[in-house]
């Protein structure tokens, strides 16, 4: 950057931009026209000293040069905004926050905080995208999004990249999915190990766009002495129960989950436990509105 002054809030227009990638819906989240978001935008290139923008069709993306700024934009106005609202406390947060999650976190913590910022905090906004762990962390370390609510299993943990930071959500026992038998005496005793022994012979159903739950059926059939037979893939948990009830095969569900016709083994010794985060980049989360999101997030869980 030169030794002009920049004005924040030519800032908070390349930021927009870089999350909605429109210059339009920055104009409409702004309130101003596209002209002068165009204008600001090429002030502000001008002030550092490279373009920040390059055309795309009839749209504009940003250059790297323009990437890099909008990030160290996040730090710079989330400090303006620390400062401001050490002196005007009741000042709201407001912006867009670009959210990935996986399809089960979508309706349970996602869309409660959607309702609570619509009433009480509507200069805030969530741009939404349903992704599975993997994929959500790469569009984060991308800073193609600034939080991605991700899983892993106590069997299976993930590693984060050393530029992001976790916040544990809770966490759900998982049982293992059977169809229900007539005279069925209800969930099997004994031993995790024990009870996939029972289904040595069964065809598996497992996660389609996330390894997390095979690698958590893998381990325990293997301390069972077998090979899992992997026959069918689903990502939705609503279509693993059909599935199961169909007969397709067995296969992982949450323990309080409530299932007619499936019986839901609770595996223990060793336990299977679905462990949520909230995900950001590392720094990111002091910016006004990621961490109003996430304390809404941490706040509505059970």
């Amino acid at each position: 950057m030169n030794d002009a002054e920049v004005d924040p809030r030519r800032l908070e227009l390349l930021l927009e931009l870089s999350r909605l990638g429109s210059m339009r819906e920055v104009s409409e989240v702004m309130h101003v026209t596209t002209s002068t978001v165009s204008q600001q935008l090429a002030v502000l290139s001008r002030e550092a000293g490279t373009p920040l923008t390059e055309p795309e069709g009839r749209r504009v993306r940003l250059t790297p040069a323009g990437r890099r700024l909008a990030g160290h934009a996040v730090t710079i106005l989330a400090a303006i905004e620390a400062a401001r609202r050490d002196l005007d406390p009741d000042a709201p947060p407001a912006g867009t926050v670009r959210v990935a999650a996986y399809a089960s976190a979508f309706r349970q913590m996602l869309l409660p905080v959607v309702r609570i910022l619509a009433g009480q905090w509507p200069e805030v906004r969530l741009r939404l995208f349903e992704h599975e762990p993997a994929e959500a962390l790469a569009l984060l370390a991308a800073d193609e999004i600034d939080l991605a609510l991700t899983y892993d299993y106590n069997l299976a943990p993930a590693r984060l990249d050393g530029s992001l930071q976790g916040q544990p959500l809770g966490a759900t026992p998982w049982s293992l999915g059977t169809p229900s038998s007539p005279g069925s005496s209800g969930p099997s005793r004994g031993t995790a190990v024990e009870v996939f022994g029972r289904y040595r012979d069964s065809d598996w159903i497992v996660n389609s766009r996330n390894t997390a739950d095979e690698e958590v059926v893998r381990i325990i059939a293997s301390l069972a002495g077998f090979e899992p037979r992997v026959t069918q893939r689903a990502d939705s948990l609503d279509l693993v129960q059909d599935m199961i009830l169909a007969g397709l095969g067995v296969g992982l569900l949450p323990a309080r989950r409530t299932v007619r016709g499936v019986t839901l083994r609770r595996l223990r010794q060793p336990e299977v436990v679905l462990r949520p985060y909230a995900v950001t980049r590392r720094g990111h989360d002091a910016w006004p509105p990621l961490a109003l999101v996430l304390r809404l997030i941490a706040e509505t869980q059970p």
